[in-house]
């Protein structure tokens, strides 16, 4: 279905993002590409960083905050001897050390890394302070003083020593952990200084950067609306590891209306769903995604309905 706004597709297109290119630029792409009329992305990649971008089109952009919430897997290469302005290579050299740590220590430095820590972000980061972004006030020559935030690392390792100057690691984090900032921090506790060199996305909760598309692939030809929607992923592929409560179509057209079903109405269908620490239930009528629903002690409550 088309008209001037562009057509309707819906589902997640996952793509390799080459070195240099925004997440921005990446979205406009393949949006003229597929002549999409919304088009959005799950979770910024700096221009620097390269790997797993999941686009949503349509109908998974409803999606997207449940994808921001899901874990994510990082390669990233750390440089010591200097710090920079933005916490990477792009960023201009702040100051200089000369000790270089030995493996011991980073693998010490590590344990402090691991769990529920707090972290500074980046000073060229997009948070706001007082209403403005703080990398605007960064590139105003200010210096924006950005308060300690929560973050989790499920996983923090170093996976290879590349040379005295330079050590690979693999994260796997939470919500809006910033990588700049645990390699500047790691380069700290080791006492010395460092920046990331080097930035891959490996993982956003169920997508995996094996399955990506390169950039090439999918606007070569330049054509607007020419890109094969058979790369289009189903909405609900964002959605594989939250488990499914089978409906019958009445309950689902009564969910579709915005109306809940009382708990006992489907008890022989959810005591398997009790233990959920949200009670957050992807519901399907057979084959078809009808959408998110929530559990609690009396109600099946719609959340999100597609």
């Amino acid at each position: 279905m088309r008209n001037r706004r562009g057509q309707i597709v819906d589902g997640w297109l996952l793509i390799d993002k080459p070195l240099e290119k925004t997440s921005a630029f990446i979205v406009n792409k393949v949006k003229y590409a597929f002549d999409a009329r919304k088009v959005g992305h799950s979770g910024t990649l700096d221009p620097l960083a390269t790997g797993l971008l999941p686009i949503a089109f349509g109908k998974a952009t409803k999606t997207i905050p449940y994808i921001l919430d899901k874990k994510k897997a990082y390669h990233f290469t750390l440089t010591f001897g200097e710090s920079r302005t933005t916490d990477d290579a792009e960023g201009e050299v702040l100051e200089q050390s000369d000790v270089r740590p030995s493996d011991d220590e980073i693998n010490h430095a590590l344990e402090a890394f691991q769990g529920e820590i707090l972290q500074v972000p980046p000073i060229f980061s997009a948070i706001k302070v007082d209403g403005k972004r703080s990398y605007d006030l960064a590139r105003q020559g200010e210096v924006p003083e950005l308060k300690k935030r929560p973050a989790r690392i499920d996983s923090f390792r170093m996976i290879e020593r590349l040379d005295r100057d330079r050590a690979k690691f693999e994260v796997i984090s939470g919500k809006g952990v910033y990588m700049r900032s645990l390699a500047r921090d790691l380069a700290v506790a080791c006492k010395s200084v460092g920046y990331i060199s080097e930035l891959r996305r490996l993982k956003v909760g169920p997508f995996d950067v094996t399955d990506a598309f390169l950039l090439d692939k999918i606007v070569g030809n330049d054509n607007k609306g020419e890109a094969s929607l058979d790369l289009i992923l189903p909405v609900e592929t964002a959605l594989d590891d939250i488990p499914a409560l089978a409906l019958t179509s009445d309950e689902a057209t009564e969910l579709s209306f915005g109306r809940v079903l009382e708990r006992d109405q489907v008890a022989d269908r959810v005591s398997q769903y009790l233990d959920i620490p949200d009670g957050v239930v992807r519901v399907v009528d057979g084959k078809r995604f009808v959408g998110l629903c929530r559990l609690d002690s009396e109600w099946l409550r719609p959340i999100r309905i597609f």
